[in-house]
């Protein structure tokens, strides 16, 4: 016990070599500590379903419209509420819609770009200001941080933040702030994604879901049973290899193995037709 305790602190005193340096995490610590907890998203037996899962990501599971109608409460219509809510989910799409109807886009830009700082601003309070800038979108990093972060050295901050707003709509950067600005409040309602088993089953994404969960922020993996599976089809064991394909031949989603994973069928293909073609079965 005693020696690795010594080695506890023989690493902690490679990390912080002065008393100034361990006092300064100390602080920085205990100040994190002192924050609000970030959300923690929980998935389970997403079972490849991968549009259903992008959804739940999107949406962190109804936190983004709780945090659109804490922020806006009364002074939005529910109407309005959904329509922003559905916005930050799908900024892309929903925006083309929009834009269509739109008598005035350039009102609609301002009053949505204002609308999602203070959004920005609600999601971005349970972190400290490092996290945030690193969550930042790179080519919008500066723009949304004056616009997220009190100015108190600023006397006019309406004229300030206009001043922004309005050179953001004037050079034409307006839709790509507001998708960037969404996919910020997306990032930062959401902490941590915990995944309790089964991402691969019978859906026909579950290798899409994998990318996605390789460029997600915060995650840790339970994996089920399905996955386990898959596992042991890569690496080579031949029961789970004839499950694998057993599974996908019978929900129709043998374009996991073709498309998904480059593996030519054919042969395959060429067996079963061979060896089964007369059968009545």
């Amino acid at each position: 016990m005693r020696d690795l305790e010594t080695r506890y602190l023989e690493r902690l005193a490679e990390l912080y070599p002065t008393i100034a340096a361990a006092s300064t995490e100390v602080i920085n610590l205990e100040a994190i500590l002192n924050l609000p907890k970030g959300t923690e998203h929980f998935l389970t037996d997403i079972h490849g379903e991968y549009e259903a899962f992008a959804h739940v990501l999107k949406n962190g599971s109804g936190a983004v419209r709780r945090k659109v109608a804490d922020v806006f409460g009364n002074t939005l219509s529910n109407r309005d509420k959904q329509s922003l809510a559905t916005l930050i989910y799908y900024p892309r799409e929903k925006m083309a819609q929009i834009l269509k109807t739109a008598k005035n886009p350039e009102d609609w830009y301002k009053i949505t770009l204002y609308r999602l700082i203070e959004i920005s601003k609600r999601a971005s309070s349970k972190y400290t200001r490092s996290k945030v800038r690193k969550a930042l979108p790179p080519e919008f990093a500066y723009v949304i941080e004056e616009l997220i972060t009190e100015k108190v050295d600023v006397r006019d901050k309406e004229s300030y933040y206009n001043a922004i707003v309005n050179t953001i709509i004037r050079v034409d950067r307006a839709r790509e702030c507001i998708i960037a600005m969404c996919e910020l409040i997306q990032r930062l309602t959401v902490d941590h994604l915990h995944i309790l088993g089964d991402i691969y089953d019978r859906g026909p994404g579950p290798h899409i879901i994998m990318d996605k969960l390789m460029t997600y922020h915060s995650i840790d993996i339970q994996w089920g049973n399905h996955d386990i599976l898959w596992m042991g089809a890569a690496a080579g064991q031949r029961g789970c290899i004839a499950n694998v394909i057993r599974i996908c031949a019978r929900y129709g989603n043998l374009d996991i193995l073709e498309d998904g994973y480059g593996i030519n069928l054919l042969p395959l293909a060429t067996f079963a037709l061979e060896t089964y073609g007369d059968d009545p079965c």
